[in-house]
């Protein structure tokens, strides 16, 4: 079974990029992040003639999460429960579906903005809100994961220069320790380092050169339960999709399972 990530950053300017991976890829279950659409204009019929069906949180503004499966989707919970707002409302950042065997969340955590604004509170609050909602599936025997664009890199090593995001946001030990939070509920980051690059990074600035200069940062993640983990065979991030034209900012993150 083939498990994987992606912030799309607008899935109408990706719908192309995006079906032809899906085929090429052979992927069964995959979670998107900033889809930039209402579900009223999320492309379900394109993606169920690809024998896919989605489960999707979504406003038409810039956040907005899917699950896209082809290996069955139940149980769908829209939205983080328990878990704060912003501006007076709860925003669009999660989603979670059991399909088959297994059961994920796509998410998509609150940006921070700068270390000392509201958002970079509502950023921490939401990560713990995070925790609180899969503990139990984190302890289960099921396998479960956690997937998506957390905006937080796990450590030194996974942004290409300490030095240029001090004082900055994900990067602070607040977050990290977020991050350390979920790791206590049950769950580790199931894609090793090092991969086919010595730094695997899944995000790269469409600004000054980043991505062929290879200045990025390493924020999405798969987070698993021990019974995911165990499951996984292989894990990789598809840097070949973040080339060309009209490409995402992002790559996508896959893993393997023998479920």
């Amino acid at each position: 079974m083939r498990i994987a990530t992606w912030n799309v950053n607008s899935i109408t300017a990706r719908l192309p990029r995006l079906l032809a991976w899906l085929e090429s890829s052979g992927t069964d279950v995959l979670c998107i992040q900033e889809t930039k659409c209402g579900e009223d204009a999320f492309p379900f019929e394109e993606l169920r003639a690809l024998g896919y069906e989605a489960a999707v949180n979504a406003d038409g503004r810039w956040n907005g999460v899917a699950v896209i499966s082809r290996v069955g989707l139940a149980d769908v919970v829209k939205g983080l429960p328990g878990g704060p707002d912003y501006d007076g409302s709860q925003e669009p950042r999660a989603v979670s579906a059991t399909c088959g065997p297994v059961r994920v969340w796509s998410v998509y955590v609150p940006n921070g903005r700068e270390v000392g604004h509201d958002h970079y509170a509502y950023k921490l609050h939401w990560l713990e809100s995070l925790r609180d909602a899969v503990a139990v599936d984190a302890a289960g025997e099921r396998p479960f994961a956690v997937l998506g664009d957390f905006n937080v890199a796990p450590t030194d090593e996974d942004v290409y220069d300490p030095s240029v995001f001090e004082g900055a946001t994900h990067v602070t030990p607040a977050e990290r320790a977020a991050l350390g939070a979920l790791r206590d509920a049950g769950l580790s980051d199931v894609v090793p380092r090092p991969l086919k690059y010595d730094r695997p990074y899944t995000y790269w600035d469409y600004r000054q050169l980043c991505f062929p200069k290879n200045r990025g940062m390493r924020i999405d993640l798969v987070y698993g339960n021990a019974p995911f983990a165990k499951a996984r065979q292989d894990a990789y991030v598809d840097r070949e999709e973040r080339k060309g034209k009209g490409a995402s900012d992002h790559a996508p993150v896959v893993v393997d399972l023998d479920v």
